[in-house]
């Protein structure tokens, strides 16, 4: 773990996985909720934590690294359930990257319970772990210059919803209805970082 002050009042802390990025997250929030951590934002990304809003963000970098960081808690409540038409123009690849018919893709991903990571690329666009890891797939080697908002989509460890329709290079493996990201809705993005999700086949 390294933790680097950045500017005055913030505090980027490095970390060697996901896992553990996560775990530090979840960490961050419990000791912010229980008063011993006044910092106004805490954003997780693939394998950092950016803190903002610190007093004194060189003190607290000397004393994160000796932090006992526990392991990743479960969290509290349901999952979120998005229901998906597993109908991807990139089923069939997928399919047989992992070696298996394309109906068992659905049966994989819907077994499987996931945990949004970290978020960023779009609005309420998050970042879910939880597939084993023999079913990283790599991005398409051609991005396409428009993929429509609802895609349901996979690269390297990842799932992922488009919220909206935006460039894109992952695989995708079939579509939803839910919205992902509402202005109007409090809070807007239907997916946070530490949330849980699951995905339920939908009849296409």
């Amino acid at each position: 773990m390294r933790a680097l002050p950045v500017g005055e009042h913030a505090l980027l802390v490095e970390v060697a996985s996901g896992e553990e990025a996560q775990a530090l997250h979840a960490e961050l929030l419990r000791r912010r909720s229980e008063g011993s951590l006044s910092v106004r934002e805490i954003v997780p990304a693939a394998r950092t934590v950016l803190l903002d809003g610190l007093d004194d963000p060189v003190r607290l970098a000397s004393r994160i690294p000796a932090w006992d960081i526990p392991p990743l808690p479960a969290r509290a409540g349901g999952a979120i359930e998005i229901l998906v038409r597993y109908d991807g123009p990139d089923l069939a690849d997928v399919a047989a990257r992992w070696g298996v018919p394309e109906h068992e893709v659905a049966t994989i991903h819907t077994a499987a319970e996931f945990r949004v990571a970290f978020c960023g690329f779009a609005p309420g666009f998050g970042y879910l772990t939880g597939l084993p890891s023999r079913y990283d797939v790599p991005r398409r080697a051609t991005p396409r210059t428009s993929v429509p908002a609802g895609s349901v989509a996979l690269a390297g460890p990842y799932t992922g919803v488009y919220p909206r329709s935006s460039p894109g290079g992952w695989q995708l493996i079939g579509t939803t209805d839910a919205v992902l990201w509402d202005h109007t809705r409090v809070p807007a993005a239907l997916l946070a970082p530490g949330t849980r999700v699951r995905f339920a086949a939908a009849e296409c």
